[in-house]
């Protein structure tokens, strides 16, 4: 195998990245080591790749970026049990310490002791990358790396939509980006009664509508609050799936969720945010929920049956397919919204199979 390998790094504290090379990094005894044929941009990598606040305050370049993706297992450690070469793995990507009471008590994903691959260590963004054999996923073999690669992200909508009853629910799906439409998919999968999505790029209003929702409001346009109280005959939605991070849609979710209603939010907002806690949350009897990644591993285990329930539209939600080199263009594609997820090819043998 050779002995370089290429990356998109985040070289330097500034806006940007670079295609660079690095070397193929080597399984510990403990870890795997995977031959990266698809990887997925994600929001996270976009606050990186544009250098904002948060990332400023968290990431420590030089290092390889991205998170999302599946591969070939090519090497394992010489205690790993569970993995071999040969099996077609994606990875939950929080890296837990195992110990700690919230990993002994099934609650894993909020450990206090996280690390996050490709943020806190090098990432997907290569031809290689190494993982916890505890964090790989086994996939069938034979399904479109592109669909495996964004199961961690699905984990996400899978897990807001799914934090609390949905069959038979009204849901505003509050901000149609890549999870976003993910949750729209959701929600109709799964048999909520009316999916409505809340977004302002055309783009992805129009996707959420082809992935499901039932009706599609652009608030720059109309008054969310006054639509869906009258598409809800006064009472407001049962649940409100928050993925915008955007102070005046939260404001305004809060108007039109149904009394007793539950509010489970994902989307993180730029700074703090003014709620009518007496008004829209105690007095309305709601439920709000922060929603922090994925379960380990129930979410995983949810998402795994969706897909092969075939009720999921996998197709429309990967909308754009690059050589890992035009990452660039990918990241300008996030930054204009007018994508669903976009996948990265190190290999282009791959990629051209796809098309």
């Amino acid at each position: 195998m050779k002995n370089l390998m290429n990356v998109v790094m985040k070289k330097e504290a500034k806006k940007g990245a670079v295609y660079s090379q690095k070397e193929v990094p080597a399984p510990r005894s403990d870890e795997v080591l995977v031959k990266i044929h698809a990887t997925s941009i994600c929001g996270t990598d976009a606050h990186i790749y544009q250098w904002d606040e948060w990332s400023q305050g968290r990431i420590k370049p030089p290092y390889v970026m991205g998170h999302e993706f599946a591969g070939e297992v090519i090497e394992v450690g010489d205690k790993v049990k569970s993995i071999q070469a040969g099996d077609i793995i994606s990875a939950e990507t929080h890296i837990v310490c195992e110990v700690c009471e919230f990993c002994k008590t099934g609650q894993a994903h909020i450990c206090k002791d996280t690390k996050i691959l490709g943020v806190d260590t090098d990432g997907t963004y290569a031809e290689y990358v190494v993982i916890p054999e505890a964090n790989a996923w086994v996939n069938p073999k034979g399904v479109d790396p592109a669909y495996l690669a964004i199961q961690e992200p699905l984990g996400n909508a899978m897990h807001t939509v799914m934090a609390g009853p949905i069959v038979g629910k009204t849901i505003a799906v509050v901000g149609c980006g890549p999870i976003g439409i993910m949750a729209i998919a959701v929600a109709k999968a799964v048999g909520a009664s009316k999916v409505i999505a809340v977004e302002v790029n055309e783009y992805r209003l129009n996707l959420a509508k082809k992935l499901g929702a039932d009706i599609a409001i652009n608030p720059m346009h109309e008054d969310p609050i006054e639509t869906i109280l009258q598409a809800t005959g006064g009472l407001g939605v049962d649940v409100v799936a928050e993925m915008s991070g955007n102070a005046r849609a939260i404001d305004q979710a809060l108007k039109y969720i149904k009394l007793g209603g539950r509010m489970s939010m994902l989307g993180i907002p730029n700074d703090k945010v003014a709620i009518d806690v007496a008004n829209d949350i105690v007095f309305k009897g709601i439920t709000m929920q922060g929603i922090a990644g994925r379960k380990m591993y129930d979410t995983w285990y949810q998402v795994k049956g969706l897909i092969e329930s075939g009720n999921l539209n996998l197709e429309d939600l990967v909308t754009h397919r690059l050589p890992m080199d035009e990452f660039e263009k990918g990241f300008d594609l996030m930054e204009s919204g007018n994508c669903g997820k976009v996948v990265l090819y190190p290999d282009m043998e791959i990629l051209e199979q796809t098309r």
